[in-house]
């Protein structure tokens, strides 16, 4: 696939009130086949604003977003673009395994439970794939749903955070499957606070205040 995730002159205004929020003032980001692009700014800078303006959980109000091989984000399938939210979104009443296998099975892989199997061994939860979300802590929940973001090798992944649970060793861990990923040719946008991601990314886009402030 070629070409890239963009997005190129991003506006996006909320309401909170009677008050005007400017979440996105024109902002440009490019994600390439390939690489890690670490995503950085404080709280209220607009990058989780980005992130679903990128995968087509909010339109923007200005400007443009691309997808290779889709007409929009909107319509992109999870292997061309899959996402982690920071709410994650796991399914309560499926097990580990049954959740990362999900969209395995809604895009026809021929495995999908072997797929998912991999994806949680892959991630240190194997040993954990019959349990129930609830039944697991927190970071392991931050695993599964990245899991389920990779289990169909998607050409992009964007992930809100994915490191924000977890200790150093297991964040080191999950970075190493990102990069496996961006070796193989997905193009990776990682939004966090997270040195470790930082020092392991090819790039690094910075906000603040809604707008890309330089390298």
């Amino acid at each position: 696939m070629s070409g890239g995730l963009r997005g190129t002159g991003l506006h996006k205004t909320h309401r909170r009130g009677q008050e005007e929020v400017h979440a996105l003032r024109g902002v440009d980001v490019a994600v390439d086949p390939g690489e890690v692009v670490a995503l950085l700014g404080r709280s209220g800078s607009g990058k989780t604003t980005l992130l679903h303006c990128l995968v087509g959980w909010e339109r923007p109000d200005r400007g443009e977003v691309t997808v290779p091989g889709a007409r929009s984000p909107a319509d992109a399938g999870w292997a061309t673009l899959a996402v982690v939210p920071q709410r994650l979104g796991l399914l309560d009443e499926l097990s580990l395994a049954d959740n990362v296998a999900l969209p395995a099975r809604l895009g026809g892989a021929p495995d999908p439970w072997g797929a998912a199997l991999d994806g949680l061994a892959a991630l240190g939860l194997r040993d954990l794939a019959d349990r129930l979300p609830d039944e697991v802590s927190l970071g392991e929940q931050q695993r599964t749903a990245l899991a389920r973001a990779l289990v169909l090798r998607p050409a992009f992944l964007v992930a809100d955070e994915p490191t924000g649970r977890l200790d150093q060793e297991l964040s080191v861990r999950v970075l190493g499957v990102l990069r496996e990923c961006a070796e193989a040719g997905t193009g990776v946008l990682v939004a966090s606070h997270d040195p470790l991601v930082v020092a392991a990314a090819d790039r690094v886009v910075r906000l603040s205040d809604g707008r890309v402030t330089g390298p």
